[in-house]
């Protein structure tokens, strides 16, 4: 098995093992744990060649060396429906367009990225409240469902693959932690659904107008017209916090401060009154 180097994770930054080294150790199968694969001699060291090299969430682009490594090359398991949403980010990038279905593609392996002949793949409908989070999880097991499926033809080289439609192609960059700020000016929807692609990293968040700062774990939008300004408080109570929004009002939910315990919008009320209170500050 081949992981990433151990990072630090967490509030407390401890270094710890990814969960497939940890179950690869727990299964007495060997692990390695490169910094780089652009050294060729990688190969040598690891001795004998590999059949297949499946890869899932690497974060690091294979070098040519590597995609030849294997006598039936390597296939990747990606979180979208291919040509859709290549890149780092499939499962944000279909919750933030509004995307009714994703699903799972397993793809030779090329060194452009995510460009590869389709082997198989599977369809999965997103829930209207679903976080990225637990669509993540959930497209995890469809892909090992899908992998045992196909698996037996890998191996016998009977699959071919289907080259994907180019015109097609959409992209998912990586998101990063400067996401997380909230544009009150978008409409309800879409801030509702940045609120779900964004958790549980980076969690969208908001300053408030006296500068205490607000993430946001859950929050929906109403169909409610309103002509208050963009990040007005217009009603906050049992029910939750409704913000105006360029269009619509978003009710939010699930809140947490900064170093905080995430709590009901509720919870945080009965401590932090909103009344004449505004989001959007600086």
């Amino acid at each position: 098995v081949l992981s990433q180097p151990d990072r630090p994770s967490g509030r407390g930054r401890s270094v710890k093992a990814s969960p497939i080294k940890q179950l690869a150790l727990d299964m007495g199968v060997r692990v390695e744990q490169p910094e780089t694969l652009l050294d060729k001699n990688l190969a040598k060291q690891w001795g004998s060649k590999p059949d297949l090299l499946i890869v899932v969430a690497y974060g690091l682009l294979l070098p040519k060396w590597m995609l030849s490594w294997p006598r039936l090359g390597c296939v990747n398991i990606h979180a979208s429906l291919l040509p859709r949403w290549r890149g780092a980010a499939p499962i944000q990038y279909a919750i933030l367009a509004g995307d009714d279905v994703t699903g799972i593609t397993i793809m030779k392996m090329q060194e452009c990225l995510d460009v590869g002949s389709v082997c198989g793949q599977s369809v999965l409908n997103i829930g209207a409240q679903e976080t990225a989070g637990e669509l993540h999880d959930r497209l995890a097991a469809l892909g090992a469902d899908v992998l045992d499926e196909i698996l037996p033809d890998l191996l016998r080289g009977s699959i071919k693959g289907k080259a994907q439609d180019e015109k097609s192609a959409t992209y998912a960059p990586r998101i990063t932690k400067a996401d997380s700020a909230i544009d009150w000016g978008l409409s309800a929807k879409d801030i509702e659904r940045r609120v779900r692609a964004f958790n549980p990293w980076p969690i969208s968040d908001s300053l408030l107008s006296d500068g205490r700062r607000l993430r946001i774990w859950q929050a929906k939008a109403l169909s409610s017209r309103v002509s208050t300004a963009p990040g007005s408080v217009i009603m906050a109570g049992r029910s939750g916090i409704d913000v105006a929004t360029g269009e619509g009002i978003l009710r939010i939910l699930r809140v947490q401060e900064p170093s905080g315990n995430v709590m009901s919008a509720e919870a945080y009320l009965a401590a932090h009154p909103l009344k004449g209170a505004a989001f959007g500050g600086k």
